[in-house]
């Protein structure tokens, strides 16, 4: 087989890393010797590149000879054991030279342990000596990493049937249409591996409808990995012309190219496209950007979004997987399975194998190719329950299918993706904890141009994400299963998870990386886990399941063991031994949702930690006293604990990035100051117990300001006493703790002076999006806010000193750079809670709040109602979205009846709170005449609110509902609302008449009214209600209502349910009768009405009758064509009379 690897083969990512240790060679020299040192690196050096040359080779062969795998294994084993080795000896001298400068001394190794190291890497070396001997036996040799194609490059249509996509065929026709107007259009067909682009394509190219002849020409080129310009060009020629092309020079192609598209209608199709380089592109198109006439189009098909957004200039068009049923058409075609006379246990093997296709027609394609020629039972059950990859190429093309993706990665992306393979199939994953993941087993490249590990981590994760690697779902990712076997495949023997343990619950001894649930914990598995020592992962993660064994002994065996481990994570344990600290190779520790309540002072030993996780345990009331000794710790998470105080010296932990919270400490080396080295935080920062800051000074040197990297900045003042000595000292200090101006959200809480520093609300954050102001009990005036550029959301709790909000909370006067721009521009939630003496709040008469989304007032009983009115017409008026608005919704949606609220969702406006809130909201609507371009109105809870007199326009309302609300409203005129298609009246109190006077209603639907006592009829004049198409008519408890709408039968045609209740003036059924096409009628506490049922022999489509009340005694009569028809078609008859 002739194929290269693109981005080079996985082994020799760990070779690379061992390579890196190497460079190193002053530890090396002391522990073994300057000559014996000087001698084992340059063999290692020398065996190591002897294979490096050869991996590719066998990475390629593997897959059809079982003895170049096992070869491999043997050579990635032989790494992992050199790779050990040498940071054994890196360790101890970092650990050494923490302790003494004079770290080289005799007494770093003592001889026994000096000549097994010694020993040890001997045998190594000899080991890949031997192993390089082998490979004229295996046929090995060395060839480049490269970037050939295993593509066939042709347009011709696959043979068989195109399953399932006649949906996309349509839209991608309609695509092409809609740009025929445009010069070029370039539009890209986007999928992951399999999904059947190409094939899609290849339909598109051979269509022979009218549109497609309308092409002057068409040339299919596939491009694959590496995107070559000039070769590209060539063959774009060589396709158009159907021939040759000898040209080399590239200026020479692109006037060739430039005649072919001269005056030319074009369909180019660039096939399989993975390059994003802009520049290559911006090159490659030239011609066709300044020849060819309106309409061409260039259709290319893609892995990758990155690569269709840097060339296509149309919406991309993204391929989804195909359903199960086609995907079992595509599989049955292709093994040639019959439809009829299949057998059924050959069947319901095929569509579990079709199952694990997950909808990728060329999985389903490949597999049916497989079993074509054999339509065994026990070989489709083999291959149902084996591992499909394990198949040679010759005889599967499903392996270069997958793999074609896998082998385009580069290196460090091979070795991040996987490590995956460490998690069971479909486990969901965060993130940021792969990214840590990655970082403890030293799988990214290095950083550069001063990036962080992180987000080097980060670029790792979003490329795989964009190759479609990880699927994302909510907050987390997960592999596609065909993705988890070829990550389980290339993982070997070297990874191990839950799903992979049999009954025996032996651990392969080469595994190196192991991730249980603790459902599966067992003295057994425990036995077999420590006699893995090598093993470098072990994460036993929380199924919510008890482990079957003495988890605390398992830990210490394991411990004692494992000597080698980098990354550790358990749940369900609650005390650690000090045996943790012989870890010397760990990197990542995590112990979050468990019981501990200390850690072990030897857990400080860990020079090489970069992790430790204890968020969630609850009960950790203190982190050890020797933690600033940790200095490799990057990540230490202890949200949702209870620490009482910092461990002294914090302040040299400068490689720490993450860090939970900070509690100040009342002693010198556990004071805020400690911060003051931690300038490399980022993320969020939380700053616990600010009461403890003694002076200003210290404050100061916390250098919160050369915080660089954070976002996110929470300052807290514990609650109690807010009795305070100098409420200006507690500005101060406040003032002493500004960040930096990138900051993006600021909360303060429990602060006790009385007015706050300049900084908070300065104009300079332009990028402070949340603000949070809580219990700060002394404070009487709020900073200014309003000329923050960004500010999506503000919260003010618990300020009880503060009366008033004036014109200082919008614009600070006294500023020079204050901007003139509208207050709050950006703000989209603004909440007021618990705020026992404000009284008053001016809002200027100017915009002001024009995006506001949210607004909620709680508990704020002093401030005056009229204050209130008119913050609520002010703001709604002012809103830049309330021309957007079709729904109004008015009413009481809050338990807590202090709530005074405004919501925005979409085009929905809620309005909740007091009576008058809601009448000067409605009015503002009103007063911007924005009634006419609403769909919905919904107002509940309204006593006092006047209905407006809607007499001189038409309104575009398609859906009315009025509850308990509107006392002043007695007649509603549905001419104005030509559009209403539901009518909701309900508890009215004083609506007489709901009527019509123009031409039939042809829009209303439904109508309910409920609970209008004064209702006497529904026309005015005796006229009746139109409405051609009402469908359901629903009237209860409308004690005065002495009859329905007359002439039901013509006027309302469409009535399929009708109800009555509690109308006990409506004596008899419209004249006329009822509509013949009703299908639902109930009908109670109308007595007179019931007394004789007559009226029912003509409702031959009524299927349900429901009669209830006192009277249904005294029914006089019922017809017997009306009784034979209930018999035999009604779904359900009910006469009940109340006791």
């Amino acid at each position: 087989m002739a194929a290269e690897l693109v981005g080079g083969a996985f082994l020799n990512g760990f070779i690379n890393v061992v390579f890196d240790r190497l460079l190193t060679t002053d530890a090396v020299n002391k522990v073994f010797g300057k000559k014996l040192g000087s001698d084992l690196v340059q063999r290692l050096k020398t065996v190591l590149l002897g294979a490096e040359g050869l991996v590719a080779d066998a990475e390629l062969k593997q897959f059809g000879n079982p003895s170049v795998r096992k070869w491999l294994d043997s050579l990635r084993d032989a790494v992992y054991c050199a790779e050990d080795l040498l940071d054994t000896v890196l360790a101890k001298a970092a650990t050494q030279k923490e302790e003494s400068s004079s770290w080289w001394s005799p007494s770093f190794l003592v001889n026994r342990d000096r000549d097994d190291m010694v020993e040890k890497m001997e045998g190594v070396v000899r080991r890949i000596e031997d192993l390089g001997k082998q490979k004229d036996f295996l046929g090995l040799e060395k060839i480049p990493t490269g970037g050939s194609s295993w593509r066939t490059p042709t347009s011709s249509l696959v043979r068989g049937n195109v399953y399932g996509r006649e949906d996309d065929q349509k839209a991608l026709v309609q695509m092409l249409k809609d740009n025929n107007e445009h010069h070029l259009s370039v539009i890209a067909i986007v999928g992951i591996g399999g999904v059947g682009k190409t094939t899609l394509a290849q339909w598109l190219y051979n269509n022979e409808d009218e549109f497609m002849k309308g092409f002057d020409l068409k040339a299919w080129v596939c491009v694959s990995e590496k995107f070559e310009v000039v070769e590209t060009t060539r063959n774009v020629i060589k396709q158009i012309r159907g021939g040759t092309c000898s040209l080399d020079d590239f200026n020479s192609l692109q006037n060739a190219l430039k005649e072919e598209l001269s005056n030319k209608k074009f369909f180019i199709v660039l096939d399989d496209v993975w390059s994003d380089d802009g520049d290559k592109w911006s090159n490659f198109m030239t011609p066709f950007q300044q020849n060819g006439n309106k309409g061409s189009i260039i259709l290319l098909t893609t892995r990758e979004e990155n690569v269709a957004f840097a060339v296509q200039n149309c919406q991309p068009y993204f391929l989804k997987k195909l359903s199960e049923d086609y995907c079992w058409s595509v599989f049955a075609e292709n093994a040639s399975f019959p439809e009829s006379n299949g057998r059924a246990a050959l069947e319901e093997i095929g569509r579990k194998i079709v199952k694990k296709c997950d909808g990728l027609p060329l999985a389903a394609e490949t597999l049916g190719r497989l079993l074509r020629t054999n339509h065994d039972v026990e070989k489709w059950n083999k291959i149902l329950m084996s591992d499909i990859w394990e198949f040679s190429l010759e005889k599967s093309k499903i392996i270069p299918t997958l793999l074609i993706s896998y082998f385009h990665l580069p290196l460090y992306l091979k070795r991040c993706f996987v490590y995956c393979a460490l998690f069971p199939k479909d486990y969901r994953f965060r993130k940021d904890e792969l990214i840590l993941l990655w970082m403890a087993e030293d799988l990214l490249p290095p950083p550069k141009r001063g990036e962080s590990l992180e987000e080097v981590g980060c670029e790792c994760f979003d490329e795989l994400t964009s190759r479609l690697f990880f699927t994302k779902v909510h907050y987390y990712f997960v592999m596609h299963d065909l993705l988890h076997d070829l990550v389980i495949f290339f993982a070997g023997d070297f990874y191990c998870n839950s799903e992979e343990l049999g009954k025996e619950e032996e651990i392969r001894i080469l595994t190196r990386h192991l991730c249980v649930a603790l459902s599966r914990c067992s003295s057994k598995l425990y036995n077999s886990i420590s006699k893995v020592e090598s093993l470098r992962t072990l994460l036993l993660f929380d199924d919510f399941s008890s482990p079957n064994c003495n988890i605390e002994a398992a830990t210490c065996e394991i411990l004692s063991k494992c000597k080698y481990l980098r990354v550790l994570s358990f749940d369900k344990l609650d005390v650690w031994p000090n045996s943790i600290g012989e870890l010397i190779h760990l990197r990542y520790l995590d112990l979050s949702w468990t019981d501990i309540r200390t850690l072990p002072e030897s857990l400080c030993n860990l020079c090489n930690l970069q992790t430790l996780k204890l968020r969630c345990c609850f009960k950790l009331t203190s982190l050890p006293s020797g933690l600033h000794n940790l200095v490799s710790l990057q990540h230490l998470d202890i949200g949702e604990t209870a620490l009482e105080e910092m461990p002294r010296k914090m302040s040299k932990l400068n490689q720490l990035h993450v860090l939970g919270y900070f509690v100040v400490g009342k002693h010198e080396d556990n004071g805020i100051q400690e911060l003051g080295g931690l300038v490399n935080l980022h993320g969020s920062v939380e700053i616990r117990k600010l009461e403890n800051i003694v002076d200003v000074q210290e404050a100061k040197r916390a250098k919160i300001m050369d915080m660089k990297h954070i976002d996110a900045l929470c300052l807290e003042w514990s609650s109690g006493d807010d009795l305070v000595s100098s409420t200006q000292k507690e500005r101060d200090i406040l003032d002493n703790l500004q960040p930096q101006n990138g900051l993006k959200e600021l909360i303060i809480q429990g602060y006790k002076g009385t007015i706050f520093p300049n900084w908070v609300g300065h104009c300079c954050y332009q990028n402070m999006t949340s603000v949070s102001l809580e219990c700060c009990k002394n404070c009487c005036m709020l900073p200014s806010l309003g000329q923050l550029p960004s500010l999506k959301s503000l919260r003010i709790e618990g300020l009880d000193q503060l009366r008033s909000i004036g014109e200082e909370f919008y614009k600070n006067d006294g500023d020079d750079h204050s901007s003139h721009i509208a207050p709050f521009p950006t703000l989209e939630s603004l909440e007021f809670d618990n705020m026992a003496c404000w009284e008053v709040w001016h809002v200027s008469e100017s915009e002001t709040f024009p995006q506001l989304r949210k607004l909620e007032i709680r508990n704020c009983p002093m401030l005056k109602e009229e204050m209130l009115n008119q913050v609520f017409f002010r703001i709604i008026s002012s809103l830049l979205d309330v021309s957007k608005v079709r729904k109004l919704r008015i009413g009481d949606h809050f338990i807590n009846p202090q709530t005074e609220a405004m919501f925005v969702d979409g085009d929905t406006l809620t309005i909740s709170g007091s009576e008058s809130v809601k009448e000067s909201a409605f009015k503002a609507m009103i007063s911007i005449n924005h009634l006419r371009c609403l769909q919905e109105i919904h107002i509940s809870g309204c006593r006092k609110l006047e209905f407006p007199q809607l007499q001189q326009h038409k309104y575009n309302l398609v859906e009315l509902q009025i509850q308990s609300s509107c006392d002043s409203l007695s007649s509603l005129s549905l001419d104005v609302f030509p559009n209403l298609k539901n009518l909701q009246i309900v508890w009215c109190r004083n609506l007489e008449s709901v009527s019509m006077s123009e031409a039939p209603h042809a829009a209303l639907e439904n109508v309910t009214i409920v609970g209008c006592d004064k209702l006497v009829s529904f026309a005015v004049a005796g006229e009746g209600l139109a409405a051609p198409n009402l469908t359901h008519l629903k009237v209860k408890y409308c004690s005065k209502l002495e009859a329905l709408p007359r002439d039901m039968k013509s006027l309302l045609p469409s009535l399929q349910s009708l109800e009555i209740y509690g109308c006990p003036n409506i004596c008899r059924i419209p004249e006329g009768g009822l509509p013949p096409n009703l299908k639902s009628l109930a009908v109670g506490g109308c007595e007179e009405q019931v007394r004789d049922l007559s009226w029912m022999g003509n409702l031959h489509a009524l299927t349900h009758l429901t009669i209830e009340g006192l009277m249904c005694k005294n029914i006089k009569s019922y017809p017997e064509e009306a009784e034979e028809y209930g018999r035999k078609k009604a779904a359900s008859l009910s006469i009940a009379t109340q006791n």
